[in-house]
């Protein structure tokens, strides 16, 4: 039986550079070995010939909300109906994964009998098929600290937990912001360690631009990302890496460490009006740590 299943609900695979890098992305989770099976949920065009070509499971029968989007309790419900292993982990269909990812996950498995794995991505610039042969993996771990950049602690592109976990979720749309922000938050709820894996799991996002989304904008501009902040109920409860309460470091799960960008965090949420209202004394303070946060990030970007 698989440790774990991934699912993912690609893009369509008409437009050529993405369908390069969906393709990269669902090869670098098959050289995971046994332990790993892959699902691909929904019927984007292409997905049905991907999902034959590779011998996937292709579960296409996913809900949509009315303007066509799938929706992520679909995504989930699925999943879970066709998984035969104990963890679960949602990928965007853009994440290339390497083999030391397995073996963080079991460690954490062995460690935590609930928990949501999150972590910040690492962006790298791929244009072509990558070379799957003997030693992929050093390459590609090599490429990624050489030209790639860390991304900000705002962006969420995987999360694996245990299968009983994120049964019930609101109908969020995928592919627009909120409701990753809305998985941290609700497990923090459920005071089930939200775990950082940043320090030990080297995750890499394949950069693309807007081009498959309405008038080509960022997803966050979007009508349906504010749905989604809506149903999460509301900005406070949009949580990001930050918050997290636990690391994975050395595969071992310990407290975060501390950081200013972390205590930064820490007050801005603290102040956020729960109603979402944006105006009084404590938005005006959320608003003023949120600014000096975002000052240190870009400070240590540089």
């Amino acid at each position: 039986m698989p440790l774990i299943t991934i699912f993912s609900a690609p893009k369509p695979f008409s437009d050529p550079h993405i369908a390069t890098i969906q393709r990269n992305a669902i090869l670098s989770w098959l050289h995971l070995g046994d332990q790993v099976e892959v699902l691909l949920i929904g019927d984007e065009p292409g997905m049905t010939q991907v999902a034959r070509e590779y011998k996937l499971r292709h579960l296409p029968q996913v809900r949509r909300n009315p303007s066509g989007t799938p929706l992520v309790s679909s995504i989930f419900e699925l999943a879970r109906s066709a998984s035969q292993a104990p963890i679960l982990s949602y990928l965007n269909a853009d994440i290339l994964l390497l083999p030391a990812f397995i073996d963080s996950v079991s460690m954490l498995h062995q460690q935590l009998k609930q928990f949501l794995l999150i972590g910040q991505r690492w962006d790298l610039e791929v244009r072509a098929l990558l070379d799957f042969s003997p030693g992929w993996d050093q390459r590609l771990w090599d490429d990624v600290h050489t030209r790639g950049q860390l991304h900000l602690p705002a962006g969420s592109d995987y999360f694996v937990f245990p299968c009983a976990l994120f049964e019930e979720m609101p109908d969020f749309a995928i592919g627009r912001a909120g409701w990753d922000n809305w998985m941290i938050y609700h497990a923090r709820q459920r005071r089930w360690p939200v775990v950082d894996g940043t320090p030990s799991i080297t995750v890499i996002h394949q950069d693309h631009d807007y081009s498959h989304l309405p008038g080509g904008k960022p997803h966050y501009e979007l009508p349906e990302s504010r749905q989604n902040e809506a149903l999460a109920g509301g900005s406070a409860n949009l949580y990001m890496v930050l918050d997290s309460n636990r690391q994975l470091i050395n595969n071992r799960v310990r407290r975060p460490r501390w950081s200013w960008l972390r205590t930064l965090r820490h007050i801005e949420t603290s102040l956020t009006p729960p109603d979402s209202k944006r105006d009084g004394w404590r938005w005006s303070l959320a608003r003023q740590a949120r600014r000096a946060r975002r000052r240190l990030t870009g400070s240590l970007q540089e």
